[in-house]
């Protein structure tokens, strides 16, 4: 059995005004990519100016996580726009986190949707197609949900000459088809340590990741994504580090 060397990231800096969400000071320094929200679900200019400045002194690389404008909802309902309407989006939501950035000599180095966004893209071709288009703007690479048939996105983002990044995650239970199982669904996500640990093991280990109905499936992932928000996240990754190697 060969462990592969897999990164962990995880969503950051959604925080907002005196609202705080995360650990982002104690997990920083856990991860190797931080996934930084950029205003339109969660943060604020000075959040994310304090984000980046602990990705900086942490050596940790940065990602944009651009969402449907919905500060409400936390960018976690759909939203009907126009293929235009979300390139645009995006394109303004990498840019702000950029200019950040570069205030601090650091650099933005992929995409991550959030939320409704990502599960969209996940969906709908034309949404992924409409983001695709905005990193091909940034020429950064996306990060998406590895799954079992995703030969018409590799069309796509090979015609805009855009990289691709496979996540899977950690503490997320998977549907048969390799899809995300929907947040309201009892199981959807795991709170138990063990079960957390488990699922990471697997994939690292076995490329393999068992379903929410006892199926198993393949997966190749390049990154691990552990939610920042899920209680257990902290010690998750305290743990993770050890088992795999990096504590």
């Amino acid at each position: 059995m060969t462990q592969r060397r897999l990164t962990l990231n995880c969503d950051m800096g959604e925080s907002f005004g005196s609202w705080t969400k995360g650990q982002d000071d104690k997990v920083m320094p856990l991860i190797d990519m931080a996934n930084i929200a950029c205003g339109f679900h969660a943060s604020d200019p000075v959040t994310m100016a304090n984000t980046v400045k602990l990705a900086v002194r942490h050596q940790v690389s940065v990602g944009a996580h651009p969402s449907y404008p919905d500060l409400v909802g936390f960018g976690r309902r759909s939203m009907t726009l126009s293929a235009e309407e979300i390139t645009y989006s995006v394109i303004y939501q990498v840019g702000a986190l950029k200019a950040v950035c570069e205030s601090f000599n650091h650099s933005v180095d992929y995409i991550k949707p959030h939320g409704a966004l990502y599960n969209d893209m996940m969906r709908d071709i034309a949404v992924f197609e409409s983001i695709v288009d905005a990193a091909a703007s940034f020429n950064l690479p996306i990060m998406m949900l590895a799954q079992q048939n995703n030969s018409d996105y590799f069309d796509i983002a090979e015609r805009y000459d855009v990289p691709l990044l496979f996540e899977a995650f950690a503490d997320r239970a998977y549907l048969v088809d390799g899809s995300l199982a929907p947040r309201e669904q009892a199981g959807s996500v795991l709170t138990r340590q063990e079960d957390i640990i488990g699922q990471v093991l697997q994939i690292v280990n076995y490329g393999k990741v068992r379903t929410i109905d006892g199926y198993t499936l393949d997966i190749e992932a390049d990154t691990i994504c552990v939610h920042g928000d899920n209680p257990a996240a902290l010690q998750t990754l305290i743990e993770l580090k050890q088992q795999l190697g990096r504590g």
